[in-house]
């Protein structure tokens, strides 16, 4: 199989494929056929109207891949990023989303670790620019130019969208897309969080909104790399669903009026570390107070506005550690995606059309998710 370049009349190129026949004559594959528009959901003002309606089909760059999106995930990032309530502008127009799966259908002309064919995904770090300092150490998320999917760069609530070739996921083959799509945000921020938290194996963590999207992977993460879970939640079916993934002890928040005590008394001291995935400041700030001598706080959710309080005195004395952890890099994301291909982890989806993104984004607002919607793009 060989790859050979199309040039197109706005300056960028793309490639198609060549196949060897019986005879060892090569003939051109049937080239993917990508429309000039497409379906997706797109607003131009924050907090605006969420209109599902025909947009233009985006060329790639020459660092970037062209990918047939077919399902992405419903992230509260992308809420926020809808309502923009967060320090960080947006661009608008913007087509929203950062969990993009799909399929590559096109190539930009210096890209080179991709084929058309190749499954791929679409992260929160659609590119950043790889010479600046955080790059050089790893931490692209945090580069001061880093273009975010959903937020700065065009996402993936349309059925084609576009990601730096560099950063973009390798899905491996045969991968059901629906499934993996939450990975690709939820999975790799709960994994890098999880990481951070700087635990061995029998060690307690807590987490802060266990039933949600991220949280129920976080439980399925942690319980993969030997940890004893405890999950912090409230609602209808969330005990039940925390339960099924393999946690141990769980805590209704909405039951239970002492969050501090009956994780202490859980875990017979303290978790060793807490992953906060919740959006709620009050829970953030309870979890400097459950957290063990010497264990880490990690602050994943970022609820607009909040302040994570803590008692200079208490974390002095008892050593605890709060940290931000962000998304995760390239390593991260290879690793979380690892766990899933060997069935370590799962996502439990919901999945709808992408016609009831607004449908979804109220439900969530309410905090009436279990699990994660994911999106199907053809409907």
């Amino acid at each position: 199989m060989q790859q050979i370049k199309k040039n197109k009349n706005n300056n960028s190129s793309v490639y198609f494929s060549l196949q060897t026949t019986k005879n060892n004559i090569m003939s051109a594959a049937p080239a993917p056929v990508i429309p000039k528009t497409q379906k997706g959901v797109v607003f131009n003002e924050s907090n605006g109207p969420l209109e599902y309606k025909e947009i233009p089909v985006p060329t790639p760059k020459p660092n970037e891949i062209l990918i047939h999106v077919r399902y992405s995930g419903v992230c509260h990032t992308d809420l926020h990023a809808w309502k923009g309530d967060w320090p960080l502008p947006t661009k608008l127009p913007l087509v929203g989303g950062h969990e993009g799966a799909g399929e590559v259908i096109a190539l930009g002309s210096n890209v080179k670790n991709w084929k058309v064919g190749d499954l791929a995904g679409i992260k929160w770090l659609n590119g950043s620019c790889m010479s600046c300092e955080s790059c050089e150490q790893s931490n692209e998320s945090n580069c001061p130019d880093a273009d975010l999917s959903g937020y700065t760069h065009d996402g993936s609530f349309q059925q084609y969208a576009t990601a730096d070739a560099v950063q973009a996921a390798h899905i491996p083959p045969g991968t059901d897309l629906a499934e993996v799509a939450p990975v690709l945000c939820a999975g790799i921020t709960v994994y890098k969080a999880l990481k951070s938290a700087n635990l061995k194996a029998g060690q307690w963590v807590a987490i802060s909104g266990a039933a949600g999207g991220l949280g129920s992977l976080a439980v399925q993460f942690a319980k993969a790399m030997g940890l004893r879970v405890v999950g912090i939640d409230g609602g209808p079916g969330k005990e039940e669903l925390f339960k099924t993934l393999g946690g141990e002890v769980f805590i209704d928040f909405q039951k239970e009026s002492d969050i501090v005590g009956a994780v202490v008394n859980a875990t017979n001291g303290g978790a060793h570390g807490v992953v906060n995935v919740s959006v709620s400041e009050g829970a953030i700030s309870a979890s400097t107070k459950y957290v063990r001598a010497c264990g880490t706080s990690v602050l994943v959710g970022m609820p607009a506005g909040a302040v994570c309080k803590s008692e200079v005195f208490d974390q002095v004395v008892r050593s605890t550690k709060i940290v931000g952890s962000y998304v995760g890099n390239r390593a991260d994301t290879r690793e979380a995606l690892d766990f899933f291909a060997r069935g370590l982890v799962h996502a439990p989806i919901n999945v709808v059309p992408l016609s009831t993104l607004p449908e979804i984004f109220e439900k969530m607002e309410k905090g009436q998710i279990i699990g994660r919607y994911v999106v199907d793009t053809s409907k």
